[in-house]
């Protein structure tokens, strides 16, 4: 029998946060492919570094430049306009309202670099969070099993009362490892994906 959910743990892309795909251009699309799109083998080493937050945004930048073939104020400009670009999911953003009011505890679990999420902290759904994990600041990054074990010791969380939420198959498989009910959020169908999330927590209260 599983225990009543009390954590909702959240990864931000693609589930609380997206690119606006009507103001996202075209040349950023392709310029940041790799990292957008799920390639075999996911996204090169310099940029799982810059989610670890051990390659700065310069760093990164001149990595991105000679990986795209072009001059790295280009590369840099355009990491730095991508970030503008995330808007909050509106079906995500009203579950998560709901999900507050009803005295859930609410936590950001992200693979995430200091530019964006410093970003991300200022949008009106951030406010709801009780506690966050972000990568650029513990140094780890999902899978590793060692970021869901820091997860469950830092805010004594018990994994059979904890649900996790992301956009990466890889993601929710690495924390179901440890017991955490896992959910693979379908980012191309977010309205489906929040129907079956209000499904699955609230018919438990």
């Amino acid at each position: 029998m599983q225990l009543p959910l009390k954590n909702i743990v959240f990864d931000l892309a693609g589930v609380v946060v997206a690119r606006s795909p009507l103001r996202f251009p075209a040349h950023l699309e392709r310029f940041f492919s790799f990292v957008f799109t799920t390639p075999e083998g996911g996204v090169p080493k310099f940029w799982e570094d810059y989610d670890r937050g051990v390659r700065s945004v310069d760093e990164v930048a001149e990595a991105v430049a000679e990986y795209r073939g072009c001059d790295i104020e280009t590369a840099k400009a355009n990491m730095l306009l991508a970030v503008e670009y995330q808007e909050e999911v509106a079906p995500t953003a009203e579950l998560i309202r709901e999900l507050k009011e009803r005295g859930y505890r609410l936590i950001v679990l992200s693979n995430m670099s200091p530019e964006y999420i410093e970003f991300l902290r200022k949008k009106p759904v951030y406010q709801y969070f009780d506690e966050e994990i972000i990568s650029c600041e513990v140094k780890l990054v999902k899978p590793e099993r060692e970021i869901y074990e820091l997860l469950l010791s830092r805010y004594g969380l018990n994994p059979a009362e904890s649900i996790f939420i992301d956009d990466r198959k890889e993601n929710v498989d690495a924390a179901a490892e440890l017991g955490i009910r896992p959910f693979h959020f379908d980012r191309s169908n977010p309205e489906q994906a929040c129907a079956d999330l209000r499904r699955e927590i609230l018919t438990e209260k």
